[in-house]
């Protein structure tokens, strides 16, 4: 049987310095994340700083932005999350200056665990890629932060 490490996660504090979302984080994406319903959606155009061939977004960035939503998603529960799981699939190749709209929801909530969904879509709708994740729940939301940093003030605002 494999023991896994205890790795302390401080939920309180670091959400500035997110990659996704994190306004302080001079090279991450600054996602600013809405909750409209039960659906929460960003919108980001990717720029040449975010390319694998030339003029297209990378993979991995496209990924990032399916695995925050879904974090979101996980966040309007109002629950703190690590991703478990994660499975995308691409539909079509995104190009470099152009709008993107994400969007991330909860499929299923079974306490300890979320099963989350997400898609990354062209302004038109055209479908870009779409992810599914097990959503491992770290712990409620915390109330206040020990810095002042700026985190989710409701379901879905980090």
């Amino acid at each position: 049987m494999t023991t896994r490490p205890k790795i302390p996660i401080d939920t309180s504090k670091g959400w500035d310095m997110c990659f996704g979302c994190g306004k302080e984080n001079p090279i991450g994406l600054k996602l600013k994340v809405e909750q409209e319903g039960k659906t929460v959606k960003a919108e980001f155009t990717p720029n040449e700083h975010h390319q694998g061939w030339s003029g297209i977004v990378h993979g991995g960035i496209i990924t990032t932005l399916l695995d925050e939503a879904m974090g979101y998603a996980a966040l309007s529960e109002n629950v703190c999350c690590v991703t478990a799981k994660m499975q995308a699939k691409f539909k079509r190749p995104a190009l470099i200056n152009e709008p993107l709209i994400i969007t991330g929801s909860v499929a299923k909530n079974e306490g300890k665990l979320l099963e989350t969904k997400a898609a990354v879509s062209l302004t038109d709708g055209t479908l870009v890629a779409e992810g599914t994740a097990t959503m491992f729940v770290l712990g409620q939301m915390p109330d206040s932060t020990n810095n002042n940093e700026e985190r989710p003030k409701n379901n879905a605002q980090k």
